[in-house]
Protein backbone atom coordinates (compact mmCIF):
# COMPACT_ATOMS: atom_id res chain seq x y z
CA UNK A 1 0.00 0.00 0.00
CA UNK A 2 1.42 3.25 -0.65
CA UNK A 3 1.26 5.92 1.54
CA UNK A 4 0.37 9.33 1.20
CA UNK A 5 3.08 11.05 3.79
CA UNK A 6 1.54 14.90 3.70
CA UNK A 7 -2.09 13.59 4.46
CA UNK A 8 -1.46 11.30 6.60
CA UNK A 9 0.46 14.28 8.44
CA UNK A 10 -2.65 16.91 7.68
CA UNK A 11 -5.00 14.53 9.30
CA UNK A 12 -3.17 13.77 12.22
CA UNK A 13 -2.54 17.89 13.08
CA UNK A 14 -6.62 18.01 12.79
CA UNK A 15 -6.73 14.83 15.52
CA UNK A 16 -8.33 13.04 12.87
CA UNK A 17 -6.95 9.44 13.30
CA UNK A 18 -5.52 7.01 10.31
CA UNK A 19 -7.57 4.57 8.48
CA UNK A 20 -7.37 1.08 10.24
CA UNK A 21 -5.40 -0.08 6.99
CA UNK A 22 -3.23 2.14 6.63
CA UNK A 23 -2.12 2.14 10.31
CA UNK A 24 -1.77 -1.45 9.28
CA UNK A 25 0.52 -0.61 6.25
CA UNK A 26 2.99 1.41 8.62
CA UNK A 27 3.37 -1.33 11.33
CA UNK A 28 4.27 -3.14 8.02
CA UNK A 29 6.61 -1.21 6.53
CA UNK A 30 10.29 -2.65 5.83
CA UNK A 31 12.95 -1.64 7.93
CA UNK A 32 14.32 1.21 5.51
CA UNK A 33 11.51 2.97 5.26
CA UNK A 34 10.49 3.42 9.13
CA UNK A 35 13.07 6.68 8.93
CA UNK A 36 10.44 8.47 6.93
CA UNK A 37 7.75 7.35 9.23
CA UNK A 38 8.90 9.10 12.36
CA UNK A 39 10.01 11.96 10.18
CA UNK A 40 6.38 12.09 9.73
CA UNK A 41 5.60 11.63 13.22
CA UNK A 42 7.60 13.92 13.90
CA UNK A 43 6.13 16.63 12.54
CA UNK A 44 3.00 15.20 14.38
CA UNK A 45 4.93 15.14 17.76
CA UNK A 46 6.20 19.11 17.32
CA UNK A 47 2.58 20.53 16.62
CA UNK A 48 1.32 19.56 19.81
CA UNK A 49 4.27 19.20 22.14
CA UNK A 50 6.97 21.14 20.30
CA UNK A 51 10.58 20.09 21.90
CA UNK A 52 9.49 19.52 25.19
CA UNK A 53 9.84 16.16 27.04
CA UNK A 54 7.44 15.38 30.07
CA UNK A 55 10.06 13.50 32.56
CA UNK A 56 8.42 10.58 35.01
CA UNK A 57 9.80 9.18 37.79
CA UNK A 58 8.37 6.45 39.30
CA UNK A 59 8.15 5.02 43.48
CA UNK A 60 7.19 1.56 43.77
CA UNK A 61 5.34 1.98 47.34
CA UNK A 62 4.30 -1.32 47.94
CA UNK A 63 6.30 -4.33 45.72
CA UNK A 64 5.45 -7.50 45.18
CA UNK A 65 3.04 -9.45 47.20
CA UNK A 66 -0.07 -9.57 44.69
CA UNK A 67 -2.99 -12.09 44.20
CA UNK A 68 -3.15 -11.69 40.44
CA UNK A 69 -1.44 -13.44 37.78
CA UNK A 70 -0.60 -11.58 35.06
CA UNK A 71 1.88 -13.40 33.08
CA UNK A 72 4.32 -10.53 32.79
CA UNK A 73 4.81 -9.16 36.20
CA UNK A 74 7.16 -9.86 38.91
CA UNK A 75 5.00 -9.03 41.65
CA UNK A 76 2.50 -11.34 40.36
CA UNK A 77 1.49 -14.71 43.10
CA UNK A 78 2.91 -16.71 39.92
CA UNK A 79 6.41 -14.76 39.77
CA UNK A 80 8.84 -16.29 41.23
CA UNK A 81 11.63 -13.44 40.64
CA UNK A 82 13.67 -13.01 43.42
CA UNK A 83 12.71 -9.16 43.81
CA UNK A 84 12.25 -7.25 46.78
CA UNK A 85 9.16 -7.56 49.04
CA UNK A 86 7.85 -4.98 51.32
CA UNK A 87 4.25 -3.60 52.37
CA UNK A 88 3.32 -0.03 51.91
CA UNK A 89 5.80 3.02 52.53
CA UNK A 90 5.17 5.78 54.90
CA UNK A 91 4.11 9.06 54.08
CA UNK A 92 7.70 9.90 55.26
CA UNK A 93 9.72 8.39 52.77
CA UNK A 94 7.21 9.10 50.06
CA UNK A 95 7.54 12.37 50.46
CA UNK A 96 11.82 12.02 50.84
CA UNK A 97 11.15 9.99 47.23
CA UNK A 98 9.19 12.93 45.80
CA UNK A 99 12.23 15.69 46.79
CA UNK A 100 14.46 13.17 45.03
CA UNK A 101 12.33 12.82 42.09
CA UNK A 102 12.17 16.85 42.13
CA UNK A 103 15.58 17.46 42.69
CA UNK A 104 16.27 15.17 39.42
CA UNK A 105 13.84 16.66 37.16
CA UNK A 106 10.91 15.09 37.21
CA UNK A 107 7.40 16.81 36.40
CA UNK A 108 5.41 13.99 37.33
CA UNK A 109 6.10 11.37 40.56
CA UNK A 110 4.20 8.45 39.95
CA UNK A 111 3.49 6.67 43.37
CA UNK A 112 2.83 2.93 42.37
CA UNK A 113 1.37 0.11 44.86
CA UNK A 114 0.69 -3.63 43.91
CA UNK A 115 -1.93 -5.39 44.25
CA UNK A 116 -5.37 -5.57 42.61
CA UNK A 117 -6.51 -2.54 44.35
CA UNK A 118 -5.81 -0.20 46.86
CA UNK A 119 -6.88 -1.31 50.65
CA UNK A 120 -7.82 1.58 53.28
CA UNK A 121 -4.18 2.37 54.75
CA UNK A 122 -2.88 2.05 51.18
CA UNK A 123 -5.16 4.50 49.95
CA UNK A 124 -5.05 6.82 53.43
CA UNK A 125 -1.30 6.68 52.45
CA UNK A 126 -1.23 7.83 49.14
CA UNK A 127 -3.85 10.45 49.82
CA UNK A 128 -1.96 12.23 52.82
CA UNK A 129 1.18 11.88 50.63
CA UNK A 130 -0.18 13.63 47.88
CA UNK A 131 -1.19 16.77 50.01
CA UNK A 132 2.15 16.87 51.58
CA UNK A 133 3.99 16.52 48.54
CA UNK A 134 1.77 19.47 46.82
CA UNK A 135 1.79 21.64 49.92
CA UNK A 136 6.04 21.34 49.54
CA UNK A 137 6.80 21.01 45.72
CA UNK A 138 5.00 21.98 42.32
CA UNK A 139 5.11 18.32 40.89
CA UNK A 140 2.60 16.31 39.20
CA UNK A 141 1.21 13.34 41.27
CA UNK A 142 0.40 10.05 39.26
CA UNK A 143 -1.49 7.01 41.22
CA UNK A 144 -1.02 3.53 39.79
CA UNK A 145 -2.91 1.43 42.63
CA UNK A 146 -5.07 -1.09 40.62
CA UNK A 147 -8.78 -1.59 40.19
CA UNK A 148 -10.84 1.51 41.81
CA UNK A 149 -14.37 2.14 42.76
CA UNK A 150 -15.68 5.57 42.31
CA UNK A 151 -15.69 6.78 45.78
CA UNK A 152 -11.69 5.92 45.80
CA UNK A 153 -11.23 7.95 42.58
CA UNK A 154 -12.94 10.89 44.19
CA UNK A 155 -10.72 10.63 46.95
CA UNK A 156 -7.48 10.89 44.91
CA UNK A 157 -9.09 13.40 42.79
CA UNK A 158 -9.96 16.28 46.47
CA UNK A 159 -6.49 15.17 48.03
CA UNK A 160 -4.48 16.72 45.07
CA UNK A 161 -3.67 13.50 42.24
CA UNK A 162 -3.43 14.54 38.82
CA UNK A 163 -3.67 11.82 37.25
CA UNK A 164 -4.28 7.86 37.54
CA UNK A 165 -2.49 4.97 35.71
CA UNK A 166 -4.10 1.91 34.91
CA UNK A 167 -2.64 0.14 31.57
CA UNK A 168 -4.98 -1.84 28.96
CA UNK A 169 -2.00 -3.73 28.52
CA UNK A 170 -3.06 -5.85 25.23
CA UNK A 171 -6.59 -6.03 23.24
CA UNK A 172 -9.42 -7.26 24.95
CA UNK A 173 -9.19 -10.68 22.69
CA UNK A 174 -5.95 -11.17 23.70
CA UNK A 175 -6.04 -10.24 27.29
CA UNK A 176 -6.89 -13.92 28.77
CA UNK A 177 -3.93 -14.88 27.61
CA UNK A 178 -2.18 -12.86 29.59
CA UNK A 179 -4.35 -12.71 32.82
CA UNK A 180 -7.38 -14.59 34.23
CA UNK A 181 -7.77 -12.78 37.78
CA UNK A 182 -9.35 -10.05 35.90
CA UNK A 183 -10.57 -8.82 32.73
CA UNK A 184 -9.99 -6.56 30.28
CA UNK A 185 -13.54 -4.95 30.75
CA UNK A 186 -12.21 -4.20 34.58
CA UNK A 187 -9.37 -2.96 33.32
CA UNK A 188 -11.24 -0.31 31.35
CA UNK A 189 -14.37 0.01 34.06
CA UNK A 190 -11.45 1.67 35.90
CA UNK A 191 -9.87 4.09 33.46
CA UNK A 192 -13.66 5.22 32.88
CA UNK A 193 -14.26 5.75 36.71
CA UNK A 194 -10.82 7.66 36.89
CA UNK A 195 -12.03 10.25 33.97
CA UNK A 196 -15.52 10.52 35.32
CA UNK A 197 -14.15 11.45 38.72
CA UNK A 198 -11.86 14.35 36.96
CA UNK A 199 -8.58 12.52 36.84
CA UNK A 200 -6.44 12.66 34.02
CA UNK A 201 -5.99 9.05 32.53
CA UNK A 202 -2.98 7.48 32.18
CA UNK A 203 -3.46 3.66 30.46
CA UNK A 204 -1.33 2.29 28.36
CA UNK A 205 0.10 -1.13 26.40
CA UNK A 206 2.93 -3.71 26.95
CA UNK A 207 3.99 -4.91 23.26
CA UNK A 208 5.53 -8.37 23.49
CA UNK A 209 3.71 -10.28 24.96
CA UNK A 210 2.38 -12.58 22.06
CA UNK A 211 -0.08 -9.91 20.48
CA UNK A 212 -0.29 -9.85 16.79
CA UNK A 213 -0.50 -6.91 14.19
CA UNK A 214 -4.44 -6.21 14.76
CA UNK A 215 -3.88 -6.69 18.34
CA UNK A 216 -1.48 -3.79 18.53
CA UNK A 217 -4.15 -1.93 16.26
CA UNK A 218 -6.96 -2.82 18.51
CA UNK A 219 -5.03 -1.51 21.22
CA UNK A 220 -4.39 1.92 19.97
CA UNK A 221 -7.89 2.25 18.76
CA UNK A 222 -9.08 1.55 22.02
CA UNK A 223 -6.82 4.09 24.00
CA UNK A 224 -7.98 6.72 21.49
CA UNK A 225 -11.99 5.64 22.46
CA UNK A 226 -11.05 5.88 26.06
CA UNK A 227 -9.57 9.15 25.74
CA UNK A 228 -6.10 8.51 27.32
CA UNK A 229 -4.46 11.24 28.00
CA UNK A 230 -1.16 9.68 28.59
CA UNK A 231 -0.10 6.72 27.09
CA UNK A 232 3.29 4.73 28.48
CA UNK A 233 4.23 2.45 25.81
CA UNK A 234 6.11 -0.65 27.24
CA UNK A 235 8.30 -3.20 25.48
CA UNK A 236 8.24 -6.73 27.82
CA UNK A 237 11.08 -7.24 29.77
CA UNK A 238 11.42 -10.75 30.42
CA UNK A 239 12.14 -11.31 33.94
CA UNK A 240 13.14 -14.81 34.87
CA UNK A 241 10.90 -16.35 37.18
CA UNK A 242 7.69 -15.24 35.33
CA UNK A 243 5.51 -17.18 32.72
CA UNK A 244 7.14 -14.48 30.03
CA UNK A 245 10.44 -14.42 31.16
CA UNK A 246 11.93 -16.82 28.36
CA UNK A 247 11.62 -13.99 26.28
CA UNK A 248 10.40 -16.20 23.46
CA UNK A 249 7.76 -13.59 23.09
CA UNK A 250 9.58 -10.76 22.16
CA UNK A 251 11.90 -11.75 19.60
CA UNK A 252 10.22 -9.04 16.72
CA UNK A 253 10.97 -6.16 19.00
CA UNK A 254 13.86 -4.79 16.83
CA UNK A 255 14.76 -1.40 17.06
CA UNK A 256 12.85 -0.35 13.67
CA UNK A 257 9.99 -2.07 14.92
CA UNK A 258 9.60 -0.33 18.19
CA UNK A 259 9.55 2.48 16.17
CA UNK A 260 7.00 1.71 14.01
CA UNK A 261 4.97 0.49 16.95
CA UNK A 262 5.69 4.41 18.74
CA UNK A 263 4.53 6.08 15.55
CA UNK A 264 1.37 4.43 15.27
CA UNK A 265 0.46 4.85 18.72
CA UNK A 266 1.19 8.71 17.81
CA UNK A 267 -0.80 8.87 14.56
CA UNK A 268 -3.87 7.26 16.41
CA UNK A 269 -4.19 9.55 19.15
CA UNK A 270 -2.12 12.89 18.00
CA UNK A 271 -2.67 14.74 21.06
CA UNK A 272 -2.06 12.04 23.66
CA UNK A 273 1.39 11.91 25.64
CA UNK A 274 3.03 9.36 24.31
CA UNK A 275 5.76 7.74 26.37
CA UNK A 276 8.73 5.47 26.00
CA UNK A 277 8.41 3.41 28.75
CA UNK A 278 9.85 0.43 30.16
CA UNK A 279 11.83 -1.98 28.21
CA UNK A 280 12.70 0.70 25.83
CA UNK A 281 16.71 0.39 26.52
CA UNK A 282 16.48 -3.36 25.98
CA UNK A 283 14.43 -2.87 22.76
CA UNK A 284 15.50 0.53 21.19
CA UNK A 285 19.19 0.14 22.47
CA UNK A 286 21.46 2.90 20.01
CA UNK A 287 18.34 4.43 18.25
CA UNK A 288 16.42 5.60 21.84
CA UNK A 289 17.17 8.65 20.53
CA UNK A 290 14.96 8.10 17.47
CA UNK A 291 11.99 7.43 19.50
CA UNK A 292 11.55 11.14 21.48
CA UNK A 293 11.29 12.32 17.78
CA UNK A 294 7.88 10.53 17.95
CA UNK A 295 7.32 10.31 22.14
CA UNK A 296 7.51 12.96 24.37
CA UNK A 297 8.10 11.35 27.29
CA UNK A 298 9.88 9.32 29.38
CA UNK A 299 10.69 7.83 32.94
CA UNK A 300 13.38 8.79 34.30
CA UNK A 301 15.46 6.33 36.33
CA UNK A 302 14.03 2.43 37.55
CA UNK A 303 11.13 0.79 36.83
CA UNK A 304 9.16 -1.11 38.93
CA UNK A 305 10.98 -3.85 40.04
CA UNK A 306 13.75 -3.47 37.35
CA UNK A 307 17.04 -1.07 36.38
CA UNK A 308 16.51 1.85 33.77
CA UNK A 309 19.03 3.73 32.21
CA UNK A 310 21.33 5.92 34.14
CA UNK A 311 19.39 9.57 34.76
CA UNK A 312 22.35 11.65 33.50
CA UNK A 313 22.39 9.33 30.52
CA UNK A 314 18.52 10.32 29.70
CA UNK A 315 19.60 14.12 30.39
CA UNK A 316 22.41 14.09 27.76
CA UNK A 317 19.89 12.50 25.09
CA UNK A 318 17.13 14.88 25.75
CA UNK A 319 19.78 17.82 25.46
CA UNK A 320 21.68 16.31 22.74
CA UNK A 321 18.08 16.29 20.66
CA UNK A 322 17.92 20.15 21.76
CA UNK A 323 14.81 19.39 23.62
CA UNK A 324 14.13 20.22 27.08
CA UNK A 325 11.81 19.15 30.00
CA UNK A 326 8.01 20.11 30.07
CA UNK A 327 8.31 22.34 32.97
CA UNK A 328 11.49 24.48 33.78
CA UNK A 329 13.28 23.04 36.34
CA UNK A 330 15.57 24.09 39.38
CA UNK A 331 19.65 23.13 39.02
CA UNK A 332 18.57 19.69 38.92
CA UNK A 333 20.82 16.61 40.85
CA UNK A 334 21.96 13.77 39.20
CA UNK A 335 20.64 11.36 41.15
CA UNK A 336 17.45 9.72 41.09
CA UNK A 337 16.52 7.35 43.90
CA UNK A 338 15.87 3.69 43.21
CA UNK A 339 12.43 2.77 43.13
CA UNK A 340 12.74 -0.91 44.05
CA UNK A 341 13.48 -0.84 47.96
CA UNK A 342 12.31 1.29 50.54
CA UNK A 343 14.06 4.40 51.14
CA UNK A 344 16.65 4.65 53.96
Amino acid sequence: MEIAWDQLVADALQDRPPAREVARALLQLPDEETLRLVEAAWRVRRHFFGNRVKVNVLLNAQSGLCPEDCHYCSQSRLSKAPIPRYRMLSVEEILARARQAYAAGAQRFCIVTSGRGPHRRELETVLEATRRIKAELPLEICACMGILDETQARLLKEAGVDAYNHNLNTSARHYERICSTHTYEDRVRTVQIALKAGLQTCTGVILGMGETDEDVLDMAYALREAGATSIPVNFLIPIKGTPLGEGQTVRHLTPWACLRYLSVFRFVNPRAEIRASAGRELHLRSLQPLALMVANSLFLGDYLTEKGQAAEADWQMIEDLGFVPETPQPARSHAVARSTAPAA
